[in-house]
């Protein structure tokens, strides 16, 4: 196998995604074509729906969040040398420590239950990463199966848990007592009517400052420097002083604490109650939304954002365009991560003629 060619950062974080994604689509428009839709038309609803009006950009911005938290949450591992499949199932419970912590505080202000439900979302998420990180350390067990486990092992504790403690006698369906509405967190209608009837809050606003806080700790911290050593070679980290165990451990746990945020936009604001299954595929989606943006926070806002439209899209697509069915959507959507994630580096060998030469001249001369 040849060594990759080192290519221009802007290359290989915007522009080769940029390309996945252009290629993705024109194969998805192939299969509009197939079903005697036209693609442009189908590109026009999906972009409308996305971003041509508040509701739907509302509703693009509230699946950017989701997407945001969790890519986080992959990024951070990967850049430790860890494959963290598992921001899942750490939502999934996350949402208990949120619920637990807005029902006993129930009828309080929401700046005074918002900043709890932050730390308790946060400890619960980071304590169910923790323990893949602990088994990973301490035991040599593969961290993507304890992760991958660990989500089956969170659905059916959580789906007891909400059906058979929380639920309230009087409720019918299987979710907790709701949360009081002075107590959730607000929602970003109340401050401006271009998001009226969508369910962005201001969980979006934490996201951004994730993304900040993620890139001061990994490039511009102690830490994230022991972090990057471990992923680039555990071996001289070991020499080099660097307690390879605790970074692990503390890793996932800070990227469990990242996908627990998850847990806040849904239970404590969208849903104001904990129900079943209410992280809806959002954690597997972070894993394709930080291999997209390469790890970097700006790759995972730019990707979290594209997914956010496609899904928000898509729903205006199927709605629109009867002739598309919602599992055609879903191709779609799958073609991006096929091409974004599986197959990321197929466009790679071209650019590298392209621009290789160009980047080995500029190293030379430095």
């Amino acid at each position: 196998m040849s060594a990759r060619v080192p290519l221009p950062r802007w290359v290989d974080i915007a522009l080769l995604p940029l390309l996945n994604v252009v290629l993705a689509f024109l194969i998805g428009g192939i299969v509009v074509v197939m079903v005697g839709q036209n693609p442009l038309e189908a590109v026009g609803i999906m972009l409308y729906g996305a971003f041509g009006y508040g509701s739907g950009f509302g509703y693009t911005l509230y699946y950017t969040t989701d997407f945001i938290f969790a890519g986080l949450a992959v990024s951070l591992a990967y850049h430790a040398g860890l494959f963290n499949i598992g921001p899942e199932g750490q939502a999934y419970v996350a949402g208990l420590g949120v619920i637990l912590v807005a029902l006993g505080l129930n009828g309080q202000p929401w700046l005074i239950t918002v900043p709890a439900m932050i730390v308790a979302g946060a400890l619960f998420g980071a304590g169910w990463a923790f323990i893949p990180g602990y088994l990973q350390a301490k035991r040599g067990s593969h961290i993507v199966i304890t992760t991958i486990l660990f989500n089956f092992i969170a659905v059916s504790m959580m789906g007891y848990i909400i059906s058979k403690i929380l639920k309230p006698a009087n409720v019918g369906s299987d979710e907790s007592a709701p949360i009081d509405a002075v107590s959730r967190v607000p929602q970003l209608r109340l401050f401006w009517d271009l998001f009226k009837n969508s369910p962005v809050n201001i969980s979006f606003f934490l996201a951004l400052i994730a993304l900040v806080a993620v890139y001061w700790l990994i490039w511009h911290s102690k830490f994230g420097f022991a972090m990057r050593a471990l992923g680039h070679n555990p071996t001289a980290a070991r020499y080099a002083g660097i307690s390879n165990a605790k970074v692990i451990m503390i890793t996932m746990a800070l990227a469990g604490a990242l996908a627990g945020m998850v847990a806040v936009n849904n239970v404590g604001g969208v849903q104001g109650r904990l129900i079943l299954n209410f992280v809806s595929g959002a954690g597997f989606v972070g894993v394709a939304v930080a291999f997209m943006g390469k790890g970097h926070p700006i790759g995972v806002a730019l990707s979290a954002l594209l997914f956010g439209a496609l899904y928000q899209g898509g729903q205006e697509l199927a709605f629109s365009m009867p002739g598309i069915t919602r599992e055609m959507i879903v191709t779609i959507q799958a073609l991006v991560i096929l091409f974004t994630g599986a197959m990321g580096d197929m466009l790679r060998p071209p650019l590298e003629r392209i621009f290789g030469p160009r980047a080995q001249a500029r190293a030379g001369d430095v």
